[in-house]
């Protein structure tokens, strides 16, 4: 059991307002979006976040526009901006419940066209289609999996952009191309590294939840390991999904990383998951 003590220091820490977006989007939900000042500095100290780190990092947020204060029990508190709300629940689709697209699915195409007046809106939209994954196939026209549709046109509505973009579904007339042509429009070796990474990173960590998911696993001691663990790899993964859209397998490289990566996700979050969703519970109560 000492070993779950020294958890923290295997893997690097992720910066402070990264692990407070996912407390919020993992936590604060349950409570309309808010955490007491109190709970927040609690939750971030068992990931190793000093108090003054949280606040300082709060305040980064709240300049940002992700978190609004206000008094919650005549306390001083954070809340998700409420814009935000419709982002965390397209989120949780994308991050918990992706779904891998399939050879014969269709593709989706976004082509754009900005005035030369509005040029620097490009570097926008590339930006955003960058963030939800799509591929370039040139510098107007642009690729994702036709199951990704609905996410990538809420996220240019949201940005006030969908009007320069004309979204089509589509199918590629030459089969034999796709495999060589996913290569050219997507970093898959970029991805390939990160996945590995995230690997040689939380395999140790399901090796250990494995032995310890039995006898003892809910005593406060493992539910404040698991709630720290959950956080740390939630938080390390979920802009993975994003970068990956989830191409259909059969074009991918063999023994693609990203295959085991989600694997493990998985099933770690099965394991600590609701541990981690107690731990955080009995904080939030006792404050």
């Amino acid at each position: 059991m000492a070993e779950a003590a020294t958890v923290l220091d295997v893997s690097p820490m992720p910066r402070h307002q990264h692990l407070i977006v996912t407390v919020y989007g993992l936590y604060a939900r349950q409570q309309n979006g808010t955490f007491p000042v109190a709970q927040l500095i609690q939750l971030l100290g068992d990931l190793g976040v000093e108090s003054a780190g949280v606040r300082s990092s709060v305040s980064r947020l709240k300049k940002r526009g992700v978190l609004v204060s206000l008094r919650h029990g005549g306390s001083a508190a954070y809340k998700l901006a409420p814009e935000l709300e419709e982002v965390f629940t397209a989120g949780d689709e994308r991050i918990f419940a992706r779904r891998r697209a399939r050879k014969n699915d269709r593709w989706l195409l976004a082509s754009f066209s900005v005035p030369e007046a509005q040029r620097h809106l490009r570097h926008k939209l590339r930006t955003i289609l960058t963030r939800v994954g799509c591929g370039q196939v040139s510098p107007g026209l642009w690729i994702a999996p036709g199951n990704l549709a609905s996410d990538i046109e809420q996220q240019l509505r949201r940005a006030h952009l969908l009007d320069y973009v004309e979204l089509f579904k589509a199918i590629h007339m030459n089969e034999d191309q796709l495999h060589e042509k996913v290569g050219e429009w997507w970093d898959l070796p970029s991805l390939e590294s990160l996945y590995a990474d995230f690997l040689q990173r939380h395999e140790r960590a399901l090796q250990r939840w494995r032995q310890w998911d039995g006898e003892g696993a809910e005593s406060p001691e493992l539910l404040r390991q698991a709630f720290a663990d959950y956080v740390l790899m939630v938080t390390e993964w979920r802009r993975l999904p994003y970068m990956d859209p989830g191409l259909p397998e059969e074009y991918l490289p063999d023994n693609w990383h990203g295959i085991g990566a989600q694997e493990l996700f998985t099933e770690l979050h099965k394991l600590l998951g609701p541990k981690a969703q107690r731990y955080a519970s009995s904080v939030i109560e006792a404050n």
